[in-house]
């Protein structure tokens, strides 16, 4: 029996080693051994949790403070007889945990699809023969054969291979195909991505033939480990969910202390007991913002349709939100920060540089390129568009073909010399009408000691001692940019010849620099971040030099680190460093992990993006989690809150700006709403204290809550981005939905407020006619909210600003609510459920004016601010809720 990967380090054995540890020999495993090795190791799948129960995942959703009110207060709606505001209430609430309960849904969904990522078949050398078998039934020891195309289908030593090449990018980032050997590597504490005679589970064998034993199946591969980490991986609550919990503690207090004092003061004061408690609790129902959770929802809603028109498809409602306060973006680089395809960028040929624009046509190339169309294994089809072949083939064929590079079809191949890792290079020969010609591609070093002569516009010019120091710069130079350097040279051949004897006397074609460039616009929205005040690193399993180069060309300031030196790391170093470090290089899933929650411990809001199985857990461990649509892994896309249709970096900046428009219209909302809120309170308190009647009756006080709570609120989530959004710093994490400031401002919103509320009830006499005092009470306290829409719609700049006017659908619900209002006061089937009666033209005169006053004192304070203090009212304050 094998002993497990934990205690042997497999890529330091050698082949013979191997096999006799595992007791496959050459010939594989005998059926007896297959079954005992099952009992032990089980099948080659990844284990499943039970799902929990479907009613616990739906109780799960009641379990917040604020929905536990909404709850509570619909049950208070009921009981002084308002059941509308009862069944709007508990249904928000139903609907609001029927959401959460099918995004909460999600999550089994994603070791199946990690499940589902298995290879289907594998062909397997056993002791009864070759045989195409389930992956499933693989167990360690298993001799597996594999050809060029073919998935991995456990982690397993390379023990027999010829020019063996792999594309593990999906596990380790890597985004070049990587050449495997079969030789032992000499040292411990080798880096998953430079474990060279090793294959891993789902990467892709893109060259050559090999045979490996199988070292780790399920649970126990890396792909297993993956999805450790993703069933291990916690999402926490949303910054949203955070301040409304923190926002619903604060009501319930103010709450609990309304109705306490009420009921006191009515008792003490002699009035009948059912009316104090129907008082009391039509306060505490107005205290809850019923409205809120329906708001929210809206405003997510709409704000996932707008970014799904911009390529962005929102899966869990609460991440809008999140988006508008991230605070970092922790990017793949490969495919995100990148194109995701090796492209030729530049080159040395005909005796200058050339530089390539995106699919422009290289001018006067044609001679110079023709060996990139002859030596390659690599496949175009026009007409389909289908590519076939090894990246960095497909990028010379590419350029080739813009050139018109590309041989005739006519062209027959005699001979072919592969790529190998010893060599460093591929040959050819090719003839067509009786021209033979030898080409050669490959590493520039290799391919410049076989050569005595270079291609120029003259024809080929002896290659001197000087000329070769000129090219030797020029290669050193293009790697010192991080660029792939291939050289392409050829000369005339006869059909008989030895290739491995010809290879020399070579012209020397030219130089190509390739790398994986970035993507269109990646800099100018990492320009955008940094003036919003978001910080953006680059996370990669690539190599630290490749890594570092595209950093600088996309503008990226700070440490380089790679997976060495986080190994090195404590969870404290890394949490104190990891603000100042802008690269990661050569990392596993696991450091993605530790990183995102070192920056999570840093108090920082940050956002994941990958495409790739290695991204999945930190994707869910993220605040919130960004997959790539057309590259992603089903893993990926399963694990993100918010997946990009485009797979552009640009798209998440996009999607920032949208989740900062969603959270300004939330906070709108709920100034509107507390400002409201504190105004009913506040008369209700010090009526009595002030010799005068309460000021409303119950039925009044659920009418103002449910107009407010409705119309104009849901309208505040169409209000459009205001200016200087993205030129502002991200609310904190720890940052409450509303600060002092603006809570000691709406105080004195709402003492405005109720003060003019008890002022025209003292001016229509008080106890002498209290049906018309509370009419005219009512009304004012209703234009008060009316005019108080405006002041929770900016914050230092004016409210006659340019946007003033933007919202149609604001203007409309406003002009809605003072006809319903005046159907309240005029209609005599609404008097008498309201107990209002009709008021003349003075009355409503009045009315406007005072409730206009909360706006013009508002709009005078900050006109005063502006004047006296011009720098700050210039600042963006709108960045901690003020």
């Amino acid at each position: 029996m094998p002993p497990s990967d934990a205690e042997v380090l497999w890529y330091r054995l050698g082949a013979d080693e191997i096999r006799a540890r595992h007791g496959c020999g050459v010939q594989g495993l005998a059926e007896t051994e297959i079954r005992a090795r099952r009992q032990t190791f089980g099948f080659n799948r990844l284990p499943e949790k039970p799902p929990r129960p479907a009613w616990a995942v739906f109780l799960d959703q009641f379990r917040n403070l604020l929905t536990l009110m909404l709850l509570g207060a619909g049950v208070l709606a009921g009981l002084v007889g308002d059941t509308t505001d009862m069944v709007v209430v508990l249904a928000v609430t139903l609907f609001n945990a029927t959401l959460g309960y099918a995004q909460e849904r999600r999550a089994g969904r994603m070791l199946g699809a990690l499940k589902a990522m298995l290879a289907q078949k594998a062909r397997v050398r056993r002791a009864a023969g070759e045989a195409v078998i389930g992956a499933e039934d693989l167990v360690p020891g298993d001799l597996v054969l594999l050809k060029a195309g073919d998935r991995v289908p456990a982690d397993g030593r390379l023990v027999d291979g010829q020019d063996v090449e792999a594309d593990e990018a999906a596990l380790t980032g890597e985004s070049e195909p990587v050449a495997k050997i079969t030789s032992a590597l000499d040292h411990d504490g080798v880096p998953l991505p430079e474990r060279i005679n090793m294959l891993f589970m789902n990467s892709v064998l893109t060259r050559g033939r090999a045979e490996m034993v199988v070292t780790a199946t399920g649970p126990d591969s890396e792909m297993g480990k993956v999805a450790a980490l993703l069933d291990a991986a916690e999402e926490g609550p949303t910054p949203l969910q955070n301040r409304l919990d923190q926002l619903g503690r604060r009501l319930s207090l103010i709450a609990a202390v309304v109705v306490g004092f009420v009921l006191i003061q009515g008792l003490l004061s002699g009035q009948p007991l059912g009316q104090v408690v129907l008082t009391a609790v039509a306060l505490a129902v107005a205290a809850i913002p019923e409205g809120l959770p329906a708001v929210v929802t809206v405003t997510l809603a709409l704000g996932m349709v707008r970014m799904a028109a911009k390529g962005a498809v929102v899966r869990r409602l609460a991440a809008v939100e999140t988006l508008g306060s991230t605070s970092v973006i922790c990017s793949d680089k490969t495919g995100t920060l990148t194109q995701g395809r090796m492209t030729a960028l530049e080159a040395w040929a005909m005796g200058r540089g050339h530089g390539f624009a995106a699919d422009t046509r290289p001018v006067g190339l044609e001679v110079a390129l023709a060996p990139a169309g002859l030596c390659t294994e690599a496949r175009l089809n026009a007409e389909t568009g289908e590519a076939v072949g090894d990246p960095t083939e497909l990028a010379l064929l590419r350029l080739a073909e813009r050139a018109g590079a590309l041989p005739m079809k006519n062209w027959r191949r005699l001979a072919e010399l592969p790529f190998s890792s010893g060599r460093k290079l591929m040959a050819t020969l090719d003839t067509v009408g009786g021209v033979c010609l030898l080409s050669v591609k490959g590493a520039p070093d290799r391919v410049l000691d076989l050569c005595d002569s270079v291609l120029t516009e003259t024809g080929p010019q002896p290659l001197d001692e000087a000329l070769r120091r000129e090219l030797v710069t020029r290669m050193e130079a293009m790697a010192g940019r991080a660029l792939r350097v291939i050289a392409l040279a050829s000369r005339p051949a006869s059909e008989g010849e030895d290739m491995l004897a010809g290879l020399s006397g070579l012209t020397l074609y030219a130089l190509i620099g390739l790398a994986d460039p970035p993507r269109p616009g990646v800099a100018d929205a990492i320009r955008t971040c940094r003036a919003a005040g978001i910080a953006v690193k680059m996370i990669t399993g690539d190599h630290r030099v490749t890594a570092a180069a595209v950093a600088r060309a996309l503008g990226l300031e700070g440490e380089v680190v790679d997976g060495a030196q986080l190994d090195a790391m404590d969870e404290a170093e890394l949490t104190e460093r990891v603000r100042g470090i802008a690269v990661f290089a050569r990392v596993t899933p696991e450091h993605k992990v530790r990183i995102v929650r070192a920056l999570k411990a840093c108090g920082l809001v940050t956002a994941m993006t990958g495409d790739g199985v290695n991204d999945a857990a930190a994707l869910r461990t993220a605040d919130i989690g960004v997959a790539m649509g057309r590259t992603g892994s089903d893993v990926t896309r399963e694990a993100a809150a918010m997946v990009l249709t485009a797979d552009d970096f640009s798209t998440v900046v996009g999607a920032v700006r949208e989740g900062r428009v969603i959270t300004d219209n939330i906070v709108k909302f709920v100034r509107f709403q507390l400002s409201t809120n504190m105004g009913a309170l506040l008369a209700v308190l010090l009526a009595p204290l002030c010799g005068l009647p309460v000021p409303f009756s119950p039925i009044q006080i659920l009418w103002v809550n449910i107009i407010m709570d409705g119309p104009p609120a849901m309208a505040l989530a169409f209000d459009p981005a205001r200016s200087g959004l993205m030129n502002q710093p991200p609310r904190g994490r720890q940052a409450p939905i509303l600060p002092l400031t603006r809570l000691v401002r709406l105080f004195g919103f709402g003492l405005l407020m109720a003060a003019g509320t008890l002022g025209v009830l003292w001016w229509e006499g008080g106890g002498e006619d209290v049906i018309r005092a509370r009419t005219m009470a009512f009304t004012t306290f209703v234009l008060f909210q009316v005019f108080n829409v405006f002041n929770a719609r900016v914050g230092t700049e004016s409210a006659f600003g340019r946007a003033a006017l933007a919202n149609g659908k604001l203007w409309s619900a406003l002009a809605g609510i003072v006809v319903l209002q005046a159907v309240a006061v005029h209609w005599p089937p609404a008097q008498a459920l309201f107990h209002t009666t009709g008021l003349g033209p003075t009355e409503w005169i009045v009315a406007v004016v005072l409730g206009a006053s909360v706006l013009v004192l508002e709009e005078g304070r900050k006109l005063v601010w502006r004047l006296v203090s011009p720098a700050r009212a210039t600042e963006y304050p709108e960045a901690d809720g003020r």
